[in-house]
């Protein structure tokens, strides 16, 4: 299959160096999560919700557009380290945007559905790019809330539409007739595909990888730490 053709080649050209590299991302295979329901890290949720989001071409910014850094995060929605990361780096990066210090462009990858079988990845990302609809912090807070609440590892019938709408439920504000149609009709699946050639074609092996104004942070495991992923983003300048 063609992912699985772009996986090998780029893996081969990525620098040793970069956070998220294959070797400790889902390139490699995901780590295990709970298939629950669950919201953003207890203590972070008034971050997230004042964080304005938007939809540019295939990315989905976080933050003022005007700040001086930005962050570009590739994800996929089923990806085991995603979901470190977002319960780690994640948090800073949210911080950091809040304060804003950068803006996080998010490119969200469905490749995982070629590797594993079954569609979820992708109705994840039409949820999280309809949640964008929904007003300022409502995608922020709903993406903290869907990697918390990942379906274990090699579940095809993960993120059916009944359990993108029970992690909806636990954001405030985010359940419409609006975002349900959205998710139910799959009403973004161009958008999806879109998403998923601009990873395929960003020439970085693996998710969850992150750049800083556009070049890799050294660090590997930093990523799922925050105080060591702080650290990184000041040795990057930020």
């Amino acid at each position: 299959m063609p992912v699985r053709r772009t996986r090998r080649l780029v893996a081969a050209g990525v620098s040793a160096g970069l956070i998220g590299l294959a070797a400790v991302g889902c390139s490699e295979g995901g780590a295990p999560a709970a298939a629950v329901v669950a919201v953003a890290p207890e203590g972070h949720a008034d971050v997230l919700v004042g964080l304005p989001a938007a939809v540019d071409g295939t990315k989905i910014v976080v933050g003022d557009a005007r700040a001086p850094h930005t962050v570009t995060v590739y994800v996929d929605p089923r990806c085991g380290y995603c979901a470190k990361f977002e319960a780690g780096g994640g948090t800073v990066l949210a911080e950091e945007a809040a304060a804003g210090a950068v803006k996080v462009e998010y490119v969200v990858a469905s490749f995982l559905d070629d590797r594993t079988g079954g569609t979820a990845s992708a109705r994840a990302a039409n949820a999280l790019r309809a949640s964008v609809e929904a007003g300022p912090g409502r995608f922020a807070a709903f993406q903290a809330a869907l990697f918390a609440s990942q379906p274990g590892p090699g579940s095809r019938d993960g993120y059916s539409v009944g359990h993108l709408l029970r992690i909806a439920e636990r954001v405030e504000g985010l359940r419409s007739a609006a975002f349900d149609r959205a998710v139910r009709e799959n009403a973004y699946q161009r958008w999806v595909a879109d998403s998923e050639k601009a990873f395929e074609d960003s020439g970085v092996g693996g998710t969850p990888t992150v750049l800083v104004d556009g070049a890799g942070l050294p660090g590997g495991d930093a990523l799922y730490d925050a105080a060591r992923f702080s650290e990184a983003l000041r040795d990057a300048g930020v």
